[in-house]
């Protein structure tokens, strides 16, 4: 007889309860100093409300994928989830799509796509455009409707400032395709190249959308190119509701991680814009859920842009808003990250995220403040984030005994 995978495991054990858990999910949290003797951002960061947490809680360092592999956002949010990312694989496509309500069908492949600016030589100057903004980028968006490409449905829809949704749907089109974006300035965008034999076609209609835009675009100064990324179709993921037992409900600002989460069956609460605004959705849908996913993208989006002072800053506004959500008294709250963003790099990074958690039967480990030094020493150790939820629903007493 074949052992028990974790959902199994997962499944045969969960109990219903009156219990809540808070997931806070501060996306690239963890950081780098920027000299050997210094401390990161997370370090530097005033925060008061989040100490005081850790104070009552135990901490540890979550490792995203395996050990010194960098995560997407994708995999990174879908081991916090309890996916095993190297199980289920999603790619950024399908998720965008799907967070912006996008019903993929069984012949779509998904693409994430950036407006980005080119040079005369065509050359990468800026990867998104001078992060363009959603007013000046939904009506090229909109022009970019008029690509038609033989023997393919095309659609294209905005998603956020420089990000839109490619959608090619066909007979016979793969979703293995090489992204475009070659994560650098100064060198012109790959081709989309096919990774199997079944993605050609998909490879040579993403080509022939890309020149079509780059003409419908070429009166433009900042978003006069394109980029795709993450090629995909449509996963079937267990949901959480089957996996846990928990009634379960998203609330983010970036559609992508609306996306993730309602592929993983969670209800998506509204339209917020600000922090402020995803905890009055929290406030006022507390009764109907038992587990609630909060996303904060901008400690991300300052690693990204090297940054150091305005992901402190972005650090000290999330910490103001703890407060709030401690008010609700949930049983469990954890603060993580779906991976490390330290503007020291300006990416994504394979080091391990520093990870809160806290509840009435947690084992305190005696920390005094949240930072990466803390969780080095914290109780929960290093440990794949793929495990974090069933360390969620054990607090939430939401998990019988395995065995006699």
């Amino acid at each position: 007889m074949p052992p028990l995978t974790t959902h199994e495991l997962a499944r045969s054990l969960h109990v219903r309860n009156e219990a809540k858990i808070v997931m806070l999910v501060a996306d690239g949290l963890g950081g780098l100093p920027h000299d050997p003797a210094g401390l990161t951002e997370l370090e530097t960061a005033r925060t008061p409300h989040l100490d005081q947490l850790a104070q009552r809680g135990v901490l540890g360092l979550s490792i995203p994928v395996k050990p010194g592999i960098t995560p997407g956002s994708g995999p990174g949010h879908l081991a916090l989830f309890g996916y095993d990312p190297l199980e289920y694989l999603i790619g950024r496509g399908a998720l965008e799509a799907t967070g912006i309500g996008f019903e993929l069908g069984p012949n779509d492949v998904a693409v994430r796509a950036n407006f980005c600016t080119l040079d005369a030589t065509g050359c990468i100057t800026d990867r998104r455009a001078g992060r363009i903004s959603t007013e000046e980028a939904a009506p090229l968006t909109h022009r970019l409707r008029q690509v038609r490409i033989e023997g393919v449905e095309v659609f294209v829809e905005h998603v956020k400032e420089h990000r839109f949704v490619l959608v090619l749907r066909g007979e016979g089109l793969g979703g293995n395709v090489l992204d475009t974006d070659p994560q650098a300035i100064g060198v012109p965008p790959l081709a989309p190249r096919a990774a199997d034999e079944s993605s050609q076609a998909t490879a040579r209609a993403a080509a022939e959308f890309v020149s079509q835009a780059c003409r419908l675009l070429a009166d433009q100064s900042k978003a006069n190119g394109v980029t795709l990324r993450g090629f995909s179709r449509r996963p079937d993921l267990p949901s959480y509701e089957e996996l846990y037992g928990l009634r379960a409900a998203a609330i983010a600002v970036y559609p992508m991680y609306r996306g993730l989460a309602r592929l993983a069956g969670m209800r998506v609460l509204g339209q917020p814009q600000t922090l402020a605004e995803q905890i009055d959705l929290l406030a006022a849908h507390w009764a109907e859920y038992d587990f609630f996913f909060l996303h904060y993208k901008y400690t991300d989006s300052t690693g990204e842009d090297g940054d150091f002072a305005a992901k402190v800053r972005r650090i000290e506004e999330l910490d103001a808003m703890v407060p709030r959500i401690v008010a609700l008294r949930p049983a469990v709250i954890i603060v993580t990250g779906d991976h490390s963003t330290p503007s020291l790099l300006r990416s994504h990074s394979w080091h391990p995220v520093p990870t809160l958690l806290v509840s009435d039967c947690c084992r305190s480990d005696d920390s005094a403040e949240f930072s990466e030094r803390a969780c080095l020493r914290g109780g929960l150790g290093q440990f794949e984030a793929k495990y974090l939820m069933l360390l969620a629903l054990a607090n939430a007493g939401r998990l019988s005994k395995f065995g006699a």
